[in-house]
């Protein structure tokens, strides 16, 4: 099994890193399921020059800028098409000021992929749409592992 790892980096403080640390070691550890951490497909994805330079040219070279963004979109909707079982999801403040989240949700709608969102904000805040998308929610991550142990446990070999 695959988790997707969807949620802010852009705005977030620590580029959404931390969480996607924790629930990727705890995901391998108890459950043996594998992720897609977009947070660390930057270097994967770009040159050495573009890594260094492609915020910067959001202000300097913005055609660069956004075919290297394009690329990025690129990767992770291949991803989400061909790649993954399901979804976590931090939906907290950081998420509101990007794009991205909102897309990976709505196409995994589409795509009947299981979407498990941890809610960081009060519910009455999140967006209807999103809700929707959503297959099931819960107001912290050590919910959300109950819940996972619970679902996939049958996919754990010891």
């Amino acid at each position: 099994m695959r988790a997707y790892l969807s949620g802010a980096i852009e705005h977030a403080p620590d580029g959404g890193r931390i969480w996607r640390q924790d629930i990727e070691e705890w995901l391998g550890r108890e459950l043996g399921h594998t992720v897609y951490n977009p947070s660390k497909e930057e270097s994967t994805v770009l040159t050495e020059e573009e890594l260094k330079n492609y915020r910067l040219w959001r202000k300097t070279d913005y055609s660069r800028f956004k075919s290297i963004v394009r690329r990025f979109i690129q990767q992770d909707l291949k991803v989400l098409q061909t790649e993954v079982d399901y979804i976590i999801c931090l939906w907290d403040k950081y998420v509101l000021w990007g794009g991205g989240t909102h897309g990976e949700l709505t196409m995994a709608c589409h795509l009947k992929i299981p979407v498990y969102t941890v809610i960081g904000i009060p519910r009455n805040e999140v967006s209807a749409w999103i809700l929707g998308c959503s297959t099931e929610e819960f107001e912290s991550f050590e919910e959300l592992k109950a819940y996972l142990k619970k679902r996939y446990k049958k996919s754990v070999s010891r």
